[in-house]
């Protein structure tokens, strides 16, 4: 995972190229400190507005040592990836100030294990009013903590690295904006399955799925995880029902009321929620919604998560504009030199999804403008 990226440097109004150094080590978080590891490929990532792409690869040596030397460009940033057990791992972005060169990066890797115990962080349930076809529109906003020094992953190439039940009651299956890609979430009947590796760490994971307009109530089981639970409701009727839930005030969420419950609840728990029926949302307003849920949730997330310790070796946040620098620097790792490896149809998907985020961090780079 990448370690925390909480903002992103301004754009120079011109280029200057120099020679830079990237050197560190390749650790694995070990009980009372941590070991080298030789033998890893480490790749050195080029994100810039005008390019992307790999610049350079090499072994890491004894001690797990590496080193870079290349003609940095003042207006892209650079990072480190390493492939270890069949999973990337990433640094923080390389520092480019010739008068402190950057030489004592740490690129965290970790084992895996099929049995590593994967917890809740927090769990928010955002209920609105129906839209114009009766059906309401359920945002699921799920952070998983890994608070070990093993990454979870699938005992086997069919199983899934985490899952859960969904409501019953409840149809369909989209992915939000995740710390996971969305091919590695489905729905299988009434539960979700994660066939991505889970890191030490937090993952938030965005569901939405709706609840067709006939049910005036529904059961969301907590499964196999407890933790920190937040429920909202905008329908001024509706309540939610749970050993431990309890009323705690109204938040307001794109100009719109909602009251929330919230509580530490155990494992299995069933939340038990009463819809009444009301005026009914133009469905135009729904997406709009949502937007401003996950925006105003993974804030509240994040307050939540920034007052818990971090594990030895595990990323220290969430670091949302970080993640287009994860997700490029995945894509290019996993991806690089194997365009006649992989169906045609998986490298035309990855050259389209490369090019989605290159367009995004363009425009998050050009917008912060010109340094100051």
């Amino acid at each position: 995972m990448l370690h925390a990226i909480v903002l992103l440097p301004a754009v120079p109004p011109y280029r200057l190229s120099a020679q830079a150094t990237a050197a560190g080590r390749v650790i694995r978080p070990d009980a009372a400190d941590s070991t080298p590891v030789p033998g890893v490929r480490v790749l050195l990532h080029r994100v810039g507005a005008e390019a992307q792409g790999p610049v350079d690869s090499t072994l890491s040596a004894a001690g797990g040592r590496f080193r870079f030397r290349f003609a940095a460009d003042s207006g892209a940033l650079y990072l480190l990836s390493a492939r270890y057990g069949g999973l990337e791992y990433f640094s923080p972005p390389v520092r480019l100030d010739p008068a402190k060169t950057d030489t004592a990066i740490r690129v965290v890797v970790h084992d895996t294990s099929s049995t590593t115990p994967v917890g809740l962080s927090a769990r928010h349930l955002v209920i609105p009013r129906p839209g114009e076809d009766g059906t309401r529109e359920v945002l699921d906003l799920i952070v998983l903590l890994n608070d070990s020094r093993l990454a979870r992953v699938a005992p086997d190439t069919l199983g899934a690295s985490w899952s859960a039940p969904l409501p019953a009651a409840s149809e369909g299956l989209d992915v939000g904006e995740s710390d996971v890609s969305p091919d590695a979430i489905e729905r299988r009947g009434d539960s979700v399955f994660l066939a991505a590796p889970i890191a030490p760490g937090e993952k938030q994971i965005s569901l939405q799925y709706h609840l067709p307009g006939d049910r005036s109530e529904a059961e969301f089981p907590l499964g196999r995880e407890g933790g920190t639970v937040n429920v909202l409701l905008e329908e001024p009727g509706a309540t939610a029902r749970a050993k431990g839930l309890a009323l705690a005030d109204t938040q307001v969420i794109g100009g719109r009321s909602f009251r929330r419950w919230t509580g530490e609840l155990p494992a299995g728990a069933v939340i038990r929620v009463r819809l009444p029926g009301a005026a009914r949302t133009p469905l135009d307003l729904l997406g709009a919604l949502v937007a401003a849920a996950v925006v105003a949730l993974a804030a509240a997330t994040w307050r939540i998560l920034a007052r818990r310790p971090v594990s030895a070796g595990g990323p220290a946040a969430l670091g949302y504009p970080g993640r287009l620098l994860d997700q490029v620097a995945e894509l290019d790792a996993r991806y690089l030199g194997r365009e006649t490896e992989v169906e045609s149809a998986e490298w035309s998907r990855y050259q389209g999804d490369r090019a989605r985020l290159k367009a995004e961090l363009e425009a998050m780079l050009a917008a912060r403008g010109p340094a100051r």
